[in-house]
């Protein structure tokens, strides 16, 4: 599953995740070929629990003409060959990329990727860190097979105006020559915007317009209704190519000290979550996903926050039919200056965020880009850096609110740069302050430092317990501590009146890098309200009988 409703009835699309592949590691000391299923981990494989290196998958598939191979992820570094030639090359485990191979002979052709999750200078993103960077091909992969032009992305921005929503309506259009001319049209719920024929330029080009819709019904946590915008791609009125997507109409907003959804004031109950799973890496199943998201609801959780990349879009998916609201942010977590003054890190980094607002941008459960969680925003250096991110965004995307989360106590320097104030904090975890002190103490602060006025949001917040500790002396571990800092932390935070929200840190137990560990038990972060089998902890009742007050 590529994903969770039809995209395409002209485009021919397969799926090649349906059969084995072939895999054998290129470095390290093994050399065996085994059979393996895709997407999935290599650390999920019998032997390579530990194995940081480059791996070798193939397989074949059967066409002519010209092909485009999509990739939702391959982790971290990928080259793709087909027929031994290089096709692709690309960095970033938790972003979708494409390979256009033009002109293929019909007949059985050798698709090849190697991924690579080794650490070193050349990765400023992923590095050892508090989860962990798998290797493989950890997200589906799919065969589109296209003309010489076809639509590379749809992105459609409602706004509500006069008590009518709109839609602006861009089509992107990819063409691997001059010349011919082509139209294109969008229907959305019955009304379709035609677009005049244009002349094809070798590259990309947009069409793009507005439509209004009277009696469209919003998007909400509590209503999620979806449309489905149905792009073609036309040549002498016939259609050529199409891809559809859907989006829900809702705005955004930041009005003072509140965040607004379609004019209504969000009190965000969420929590942090990593693609993380026992048995499947991060490669989760779509019924995994779906079952993370039932329990997340079952919380009484509105909100999730992706930790700390953009996430497998089937999960997003889930969270539009769902009506689970989603921080999503780029790849970043914890970086020092010095890693950040890694040479690649602000390219990469950027990189990053084209490709997941690219991929991700008519998600209507988004309603944050967050950037660099618990960086160097201290520094001034720091300070340079998610400037530029944030003004990236802005340009690609000026509908949806941006921020950050930082755990830099009274010495951050970017707040003035973000819409939103965000914190991660930990009392009665990494100090005995009292929550509500603690919270209304950075609060007042920030409004010093560039967050004057604006919403405030608690991004982490947790305890660590390791499940089946139980000690009626509550010590730190225990599923009895846990569920006691938990209530008190939640209480002090939501009780606070100029708070937005609170994410607890985090919905399950999960894997740390081997290299990192950090003092971590188990070698795993244990902050979970689940554990890694989804198995829930002592806190489990605490969260959802706060979160299911009004």
């Amino acid at each position: 599953m590529i994903r969770t409703f039809c995209t395409h009835r002209v485009r021919r699309t397969e799926e090649l995740t349906s059969s084995l592949w072939t895999f054998a590691p290129v470095t390290g000391e093994r050399a065996e070929e085994r059979r393996v299923a895709v997407p999935s981990c290599w650390e999920t494989y019998p032997g390579y629990e530990n194995f940081r290196g480059v791996g070798r998958y193939t397989t074949q598939f059967y066409t002519e003409g010209n092909v485009r191979l999509v990739f939702e992820g391959v982790s971290h570094t990928a080259r793709v060959f087909v027929d031994g030639r290089e096709a692709a090359r690309h960095y970033n485990a938790y972003t979708p990329f494409a390979a256009v191979v033009k002109g293929l002979a019909a007949g059985t052709h050798t698709l090849t990727v190697e991924a690579d999750n080794r650490f070193s200078a050349e990765s400023a993103l992923h590095v050892p860190n508090d989860y962990m960077s798998y290797g493989g091909i950890s997200r589906p992969v799919s065969l589109e097979h296209v003309g010489d032009a076809w639509i590379e992305r749809v992105h459609v921005t409602p706004a509500c105006k006069d008590g009518v929503w709109h839609a602006h309506v861009r089509v992107f259009v990819k063409s691997l020559k001059n010349g011919g001319a082509m139209s294109a049209s969008v229907t959305i719920d019955g009304q379709t915007l035609a677009f005049p024929p244009r002349t094809m330029s070798e590259g990309e080009t947009v069409f793009e317009g507005d439509m209004a819709f009277e009696h469209a019904a919003p998007w909400s946590p509590e209503t999620p209704v979806l449309y489905t915008a149905e792009a073609r791609l036309l040549r002498d009125g016939a259609a050529a190519d199409d891809l559809f997507e859907r989006f829900g109409f809702r705005e955004v907003r930041v009005e003072g000290k509140n965040i607004l959804l379609n004019g209504k004031k969000l009190l965000v109950k969420g929590v942090c979550r990593h693609e993380d799973h026992p048995q499947y890496g991060c490669a989760l199943p779509y019924e995994a996903m779906a079952y993370d998201l039932f329990l997340i609801r079952d919380l009484g959780a509105n909100a999730v926050r992706t930790a700390h990349y953009p996430d497998d879009e089937r999960f997003l998916d889930l969270c539009d039919e769902l009506g689970i609201l989603v921080w999503e942010e780029n790849h970043a977590r914890g970086l020092s200056l010095e890693q950040m003054q890694n040479p690649n890190f602000e390219a990469q980094a950027e990189e990053v965020i084209r490709e997941m607002i690219a991929a991700h941008y008519n998600h209507p459960s988004i309603f944050v880009w967050g950037i660099l969680n618990e960086c160097a925003s201290d520094t001034a250096y720091g300070r340079e850096c998610y400037q530029k991110q944030f003004a990236l965004i802005r340009a690609l995307d000026p509908s949806r609110p941006r921020s950050f989360a930082s755990c830099k106590f009274k010495t951050d320097l970017c707040f003035d740069l973000c819409d939103i104030v965000s914190y991660n904090i930990y009392p009665l975890w990494y100090h005995d302050t009292p929550p509500a002190a603690y919270v209304r103490d950075l609060y007042e602060w920030a409004q010093t430092a560039g967050g004057a006025g604006k919403p405030f949001l608690v991004t982490e917040i947790g305890a660590g317990g390791i499940y089946g500790y139980r000690a009626p002396h509550t010590p730190k571990w225990s599923e009895e501590y846990q569920a006691k800092a938990l209530k008190a932390q939640l209480e002090g935070v939501l009780s606070f009146e100029d708070c937005a929200g609170v994410y607890i840190w985090q919905f399950c137990d999960i894997r740390i890098s081997d290299e990192w560990w950090g003092g971590r038990p188990r070698t795993m972060n244990n902050k979970g309200i689940f554990d890694e089998y989804r198995r829930p902890k002592l806190c489990h009742a605490v969260v959802k009988e706060i979160f299911s007050r009004k």
